[in-house]
């Protein structure tokens, strides 16, 4: 039986699975429509963070990797991911032709 915890844990990565995937998707479209390079560099910033959180939880959840494994490879994503996030600030817009 699981306790407390684990479910709040379980609830929250749920949470944030949910969230990641409307966010990545939402961004995809955005880069699909504008062809902008910072759109696709935040789709996948999102999608770095989102596949980390849910990783880290999974592979102490399922896997039984030990929770400071499990968490080193969640921080991996998700510095990975706000690095990419911050280079889609500097990145420079598409060039238009008239």
């Amino acid at each position: 039986m699981l306790g407390a915890n684990a479910v709040l844990l379980i609830g929250m990565k749920t949470v944030t699975l949910f969230c990641g995937v409307v966010l990545t998707t939402l961004t995809y479209r955005a880069y699909r429509r504008t062809q902008a390079p910072a759109m696709r560099a935040l789709c996948f910033g999102i999608g770095f963070v989102t596949l980390g959180a849910i990783l880290g939880g999974s592979l102490h959840q399922l896997v039984g990797m030990p929770v400071a494994q499990s968490v080193t490879v969640e921080e991996l994503f998700t510095a990975a991911g706000f690095f990419i996030l911050t280079y889609s600030l500097y990145t420079d817009q598409p060039t238009t032709t008239t």
